[in-house]
């Protein structure tokens, strides 16, 4: 079956109010670094793409930004532009005309998201909304950990996957994440990945293990949006600079990240 049948175009984009224009924004976050959290983005705004929808990809970690690597991509004009009242927000997007969608790239090395006042954050935030108007689908790839503008960023945006591994590591920084996104937010449809198991059984006894202590201790219980399995073809592409989707579309890795795109 092909992916533009599994995965449904919504009929009508709704922006009338502030929740249902977040709809389809959907931020891509970590507890810590390393987990695939930039990977999973790309593939999910090619696979959304391949389905015949309007997708745009923001790169929103400054630090260490690395959509426009992974892809390969020479944009013109990045987000340290906006900050520094260069552009407006909609001259920074670039096609990437091998996936069939947009990015707004980050700029890695800048600290100046991170230090950017609340209301200016604010601000991005709500020109990033007006132009994911224009799209059927922004996935927002926020940096690892929880500084202010990760934290703005992933409590309003409409759905926020949380990708985690079975390194108990990476458990407890997932959990620190959502302790802090869920106090501030305690509505917010927290969605956890978890990403390159060995078996399907493993992720969920992983997934399992977080969402106890969510429950436990937060009163809180996050939903399991996928387990991608453990795919070498994963770091081909990345190290190829090239969507996985393009260069091994039948990988494990990509069926199981389809499978994901189906909820969202």
């Amino acid at each position: 079956m092909s992916i533009s049948r599994i995965i449904s175009l919504p009929s009508k984009l709704a922006v009338s109010d502030n929740a249902a224009s977040r709809n389809n924004l959907i931020a891509v976050a970590s507890g810590k670094g390393g987990v695939g959290k930039t990977w999973l983005s790309v593939s999910l705004a090619h696979l959304f793409a391949k389905a015949g929808q309007r997708v745009l990809l923001f790169d929103g970690d400054l630090g260490l930004a690395n959509v426009d690597i992974q892809l390969g991509l020479i944009t013109p004009y990045d987000l340290g532009a906006v900050i520094a009242g260069k552009i407006p927000l909609t001259h920074a997007i670039a096609p990437c005309k091998a996936g069939g969608f947009d990015v707004i790239a980050g700029r890695s090395g800048s600290g100046s998201l991170a230090s950017m006042p609340v209301s200016r954050l604010q601000m991005m935030f709500d020109d990033l909304r007006l132009v994911a108007q224009q799209y059927d689908k922004v996935i927002i790839d926020l940096g690892a950990g929880v500084e202010r503008a990760v934290r703005l960023f992933a409590e309003n945006a409409g759905k926020l996957l949380v990708v985690c591994s079975d390194e108990p590591t990476s458990l407890t920084d997932a959990y620190a994440f959502i302790k802090i996104i869920v106090k501030e937010n305690p509505k917010i449809d927290i969605r956890v990945v978890v990403n390159a198991v060995l078996s399907v059984r493993e992720g969920e006894r992983t997934f399992a293990t977080l969402q106890k202590a969510c429950k436990g201790f937060l009163n809180y219980t996050p939903s399991l949006a996928g387990i991608i399995r453990k795919d070498a073809r994963v770091r081909d592409a990345i190290r190829s600079q090239t969507s996985i989707i393009t260069t091994y579309p039948d990988a494990d890795a990509v069926s199981d990240v389809l499978k994901i795109a189906q909820t969202l």
